[in-house]
């Protein structure tokens, strides 16, 4: 109030309202004669509306600043790019893969799938290293940074290990091309879009940070999209003089995509909010619970629950966020199965279309585009359920919440898979009697013409 400012000066003079207006004055224009014609007799009431009616320049000066502030970051489309071309090279490369283990380097379907699955188990094991890396030791930046240069290594050595041609040890090179693949895309999967909301400031720009969010996860899926589509018709071409399946090629794309990507990142750097390592609350998590556990069995007293036995080192709210953190753990459990289901899309289900045939008159789905579906679908039924599906069931009071979705879902996928399983039984029985009759026409044939086969 006015009571606040009176041990003030405006301009040097005392402040009464002559002084505001002298000051306000001159700053909006008024001429010296127009100041000091002025009413004598201002109540505290009117000085107070002038006050407010014309802010000072050092509050006029912040509230510019803080405009400023706001602005959308020029950063985050360098990260979003980024994102794309990586997205594009991850599932370009993945998409062909089932078939370059078992066509190109000849091991059994069964050994390509344990191949493929481990390459997928390594891409999502190690971004819990990449978190600690980044949060506790070199910062997210520096993190996507080098693990970046490690990702697009091992594009480039398993795109050279493909190549037929040369006489090199191919399964060895490929083998520790993925490795620094799954190395690489496991680093940086955890800092990438972290990295993107640092560049905003909260909570002024909490609305930016949503659209980004969803400009960010939409680039993923046109990555997959555009990718398991393309990379499959490059690998039908015949290159280096081979008449196999071009495979330098197939991966040669995604690994140049890796580079484009990481370029793309370092030329975003003068721009990049960068946050200094506050360390990792994963290692925080697993001391925390190793305490806990190890003071139960060591104690004899009784607590309510096992994790308060932590609570000599650890603090009450870090420990009451893990017992949060454990109920999830109960809740999504059971999706591990899905998931293993789910990552069969890449290797059993893509043998199993190699069986089948894709022609449909105007155009040949291949084996390896019928990933191409999932993203297709995803892109497709989302903005369907949200604004007619969902609703739609709501009214009907079937399905409300996100916990019965799941369900549903789960029960829809285990629906499809039962359908493979069917199918694959059909596919072998049909393999079988085609198999058994053509060995009755050869041994027909060679018993009357003397023919061996």
């Amino acid at each position: 109030m006015v009571g606040s400012r009176s041990q003030t000066n405006i301009g040097g003079d005392p402040e009464t309202i002559q002084g505001v207006v002298k000051h306000f004055g001159s700053r909006y224009g008024a001429s010296n004669k127009e100041i000091h014609r002025q009413p004598k007799n201002f109540d505290d009431s009117e000085l107070e509306t002038l006050l407010n009616d014309y802010p000072d320049d050092e509050t006029e000066n912040r509230q510019h600043g803080i405009e400023k502030e706001i602005k959308y970051p020029k950063s985050v489309f360098f990260i979003i790019s980024s994102e794309f071309c990586e997205r594009f090279s991850y599932y370009g490369m993945r998409g062909v893969l089932a078939l370059y283990l078992k066509d190109s380097l000849h091991y059994t379907e069964n050994n390509a799938t344990i191949i493929y699955h481990m390459f997928i188990v390594l891409c999502y094991f190690t971004p819990l290293f990449g978190g600690i890396m980044a949060d506790a030791w070199l910062g997210k930046y520096n993190t996507i940074l080098y693990v970046s240069l490690l990702y697009a290594t091992g594009n480039i050595v398993l795109s050279f290990g493909s190549v037929a041609a040369f006489s090199i040890p191919h399964r060895e090179l490929s083998l520790f091309g993925l490795f620094l693949i799954a190395v690489g895309t496991g680093g940086i999967k955890p800092c990438v879009s972290s990295f993107g909301g640092d560049q905003f400031i909260l909570p002024q720009q909490e609305q930016q940070l949503r659209s980004f969010f969803s400009i960010f996860y939409f680039s993923i899926n046109a990555g997959s999209v555009i990718s398991s589509f393309l990379t499959p018709m490059l690998r039908e071409y015949h290159c280096l003089g081979s008449n196999e399946d071009c495979y330098p090629l197939a991966f040669g794309l995604p690994a140049a995509l890796m580079i484009v990507a990481l370029v793309i990142f370092v030329f975003g750097s003068p721009m990049y909010k960068r946050n200094n390592p506050q360390g990792n609350i994963a290692l925080q998590v697993v001391g925390c619970i190793g305490h806990a556990v190890a003071k139960k069995i060591s104690s004899t007293k009784k607590k309510e629950h096992w994790l308060d036995y932590a609570e000599d080192k650890y603090s009450v709210k870090l420990i009451a966020d893990i017992k949060v953190l454990m109920k999830l753990i109960y809740l999504f459990t059971p999706t591990i199965v899905f998931w293993a289901l789910y990552d069969q899309q890449g290797s059993k289900w893509t043998f199993q279309a190699s069986r089948m045939d894709g022609d449909l008159g105007w155009f040949t789905i291949q084996p390896d585009q019928m990933q191409t579906l999932d993203a297709l679908l995803v892109l497709f039924f989302i903005p369907l359920f949200e604004s007619i599906i969902y609703p739609f069931l709501a009214k009907l009071r079937l399905v409300r919440n996100p916990l019965q979705k799941l369900t549903v879902g789960g029960f829809l996928a285990a629906f499809a898979f039962l359908l493979s399983g069917a199918l694959e039984i059909y596919i072998q029985v049909i393999n079988y009697t085609k198999i058994k009759y053509k060995t009755k026409y050869k041994l027909f044939i060679s018993t009357f013409t003397g023919t061996s086969f």
